[in-house]
């Protein structure tokens, strides 16, 4: 065993990304205080071809250092927008026929193992403040939230963990192929 040379790793470049097929999935970051946290999520929706990443609140954008130092250029092939207000973001993804998904511990959830997103046409995963979790008014215009099973003490892991998670869940899901 050894391992690959980036040269063998089979890359695309950002303009064959930008034209490349994406799944139908935008992440949308509420009020998320740490920038590696931003730059984790959008290395993570550059691995799994991820639409698009809304970034709402005290949410930074890049271009900033220290979102890069995680997100290791991935700030140049995802899109991303911004919108100060998360119901903003959230009334116009639902005008794009979005379906309105947050990954949040609440009384009426799914867990993660019965999501199937092949159930949905297009998905908005919100993704919500690393202590608060999502704000209260996005909590309100929700279809659906999705809980991911956790057995240790804390009930909780990093919220770029989550994202992980949920997106490698999705992209599985919807590529049972590969």
């Amino acid at each position: 065993m050894r391992k690959l040379k980036n040269s063998e790793l089979n890359r695309i470049s950002p303009n064959e990304f930008k034209k490349a097929e994406k799944l139908p999935v935008v992440v949308v970051l509420d009020n998320i205080r740490s920038l590696n946290n931003i730059g984790s999520f959008f290395r993570t929706a550059d691995a799994f071809r991820i639409n698009e990443i809304i970034l709402c609140g005290i949410t930074a954008t890049p271009p900033h250092r220290e979102i890069h130092k995680t997100a290791l250029g991935a700030t140049e092939s995802v899109d991303w927008q911004y919108f100060e207000n998360i119901v903003d973001a959230i009334n116009d993804l639902k005008k794009k026929g979005y379906s309105i998904i947050a990954i949040e511990q609440t009384d009426d959830k799914i867990f993660l193992n019965e999501f199937d997103p092949s159930d949905f046409n297009k998905i908005a995963f919100i993704f919500g403040n690393e202590v608060r979790g999502i704000s209260d008014e996005a909590l309100e215009l929700l279809d659906l939230a999705i809980e991911i099973p956790q057995y240790g003490i804390k009930h909780s892991v990093n919220v770029s963990v989550s994202g992980g998670i949920v997106l490698w869940h999705t992209f599985y899901k919807l590529n049972p192929h590969l």
